[in-house]
């Protein structure tokens, strides 16, 4: 046997099952449909929701006499899945503790996405081939194939380290309150939840963490673990970088920068208008002293970048905080992280690109540097592809739920789900069989990614033969 044959043969008994899948399913032809890794990306996540969907449909992951039926086993599998927590039954008391295991399993799974198979690929020593890296640049939204394979690693132990200290932290509180079974359960379901931005909740009575909202010490637990999630692993590792190597003159890049600057702006803004907005409203933080206002303000202004848990009723906050919540969720977390929306650095490039050429200028400068040709222009197709669907189905649901309720309601649902955000103004358990549905394929978009769906749903590309002369319109 050849070299090219030993190395064939040493791939294929050192791929592990979920790689070898993976592969299998690149490699696919269909009736002349060519199986792209977004593509395959989606088929993955797919193939998740449905499985869990049938595993939580089965007696043993539900409690009383009835399981649940199979729309509501689909609708809280695709939440897990896609990491975002709108539920249409209460999952601390209608799931049993096996239901609760894979909710947590499937979150985790989620959060990964992709990479959970090159996780397990890596923990047991596999190799990764050059079709299963270029799957992975596509999950993590890479440009490049350089690292990724140690980017992925990296992820593998920067997850689970962060889980773990999360889980420990809050075992601090929640062993006193439910004891030592219960409370490290919950515990390490509530860090693995808050960490991959999903925001379900174990404490039952669509309560979500209001029953904490005189508690600093568990919010600002929770907002870090969902603050860390969403940022983004570049940015985590690179900020790493910084500070062992800043004495060296090591500098943050420009996406890491611009992700933090985003955030941070989004953070400060945001607590600051619900403060504003919210601070005599006696049914949110109008009841709490001036600290607690500050500190569930900054908590409420922290979850919609995607993690769903709320310490204030959302449906008791004033339409402008409401507003302002919808635009947060939009915008969403930073790439290749476990949150969703357009992501920070999108909404940068955005807005960059429009200040750019509203003062004439063909370029687009930040901190010294030019944005790549075509960058701002493709985060500006990324943002109204995602705009339209969201007015789409806010439309549509309009009409399927008969008036029953109002449009910020239906707008504020609809954005959230595809933010993969979870929170909700209570209506979610009262949409009608084809609001579900429509929220379930709202949350999956969310989750893969506008251009990965379109992508993926899209025929291959090809190169145009004949360019037409150039001509304009009027615009404005």
């Amino acid at each position: 046997m050849g070299t090219n044959g030993r190395e064939q043969g040493m791939e294929s008994t050192r791929s592990s099952p979920g790689m070898t899948f993976l592969r299998w399913v690149s490699g696919l032809r269909w009736h002349g449909l060519h199986w792209t890794p977004a593509r395959v990306i989606t088929l993955v996540f797919a193939a998740m929701i449905l499985s869990g969907a049938i595993v939580l449909r089965l007696p043993v992951a539900g409690r009383g006499d009835q399981p649940v039926s199979f729309l509501t086993a689909l609708f809280t599998s695709t939440s897990a899945v896609c990491v975002t927590g709108l539920v249409v039954v209460d999952t601390g008391t209608r799931y049993s503790t096996f239901g609760h295991f894979v909710i947590g399993l499937l979150i985790q799974m989620g959060g990964l996405g992709i990479t959970s198979a090159a996780s397990i690929a890596l923990l047991m020593g596999r190799r990764i081939t050059l079709r299963e890296r270029i799957l992975l640049r596509e999950s993590l939204n890479q440009e490049t194939l350089q690292g990724i394979v140690r980017l992925t690693r990296n992820i593998l132990l920067i997850t689970f380290g962060v889980e773990l200290t999360g889980a420990l932290l809050l075992a601090m509180r929640f062993v006193p309150l439910w004891g030592w079974r219960a409370g490290i359960g919950r515990a390490l379901f509530h860090s693995v939840s808050a960490f991959n931005n999903a925001g379900l909740d174990l404490f039952g009575g669509f309560r979500s963490l209001t029953i904490f909202a005189r508690d600093p010490f568990v919010l600002l637990v929770i907002a870090s673990l969902l603050i860390v999630g969403g940022i983004g692993f570049p940015v985590i590792l690179d900020v790493w970088h910084w500070v062992r190597r800043r004495r060296e003159g090591a500098h943050l890049n420009l996406h890491s920068f611009t992700a933090l600057t985003v955030t941070a702006g989004l953070l400060l803004g945001g607590t600051v208008a619900i403060l504003l907005m919210e601070w005599n409203n006696p049914a949110t933080l109008g009841s709490l002293p001036w600290s607690g206002r500050v500190l569930n303000a900054f908590f409420q202004a922290a979850t919609p970048r995607t993690a769903g848990f709320n310490s204030v009723l959302i449906g008791s906050l004033h339409q402008g905080t409401l507003l302002l919540i919808i635009i947060l969720m939009y915008i969403g977390a930073s790439p290749a992280s476990t949150g969703g929306g357009i992501k920070t650095t999108t909404w940068a490039a955005v807005s960059l690109g429009i200040w750019s050429t509203i003062r004439g200028h063909s370029d687009v400068n930040v901190r010294g540097r030019r944005l790549e040709v075509g960058l701002w222009e493709r985060a500006a197709t990324l943002a109204v592809l995602a705009l339209g669907w969201v007015v789409v189905v806010t439309g549509v649901l309009t009409f399927t739920e008969h008036d029953r309720f109002t449009l910020l309601q239906l707008l504020f649902e609809t954005t959230s789900a595809f933010g993969t955000v979870g929170l909700s103004t209570g209506i979610t358990p009262e949409l009608s069989p084809a609001g579900q549905l429509l929220i379930i394929l709202t949350m999956f978009f969310g989750r893969v990614g506008p251009l990965t769906v379109a992508t993926a749903l899209a025929a291959r590309m090809r190169q145009a033969d004949i360019r037409y002369p150039e001509d304009r319109v009027l615009i404005g």
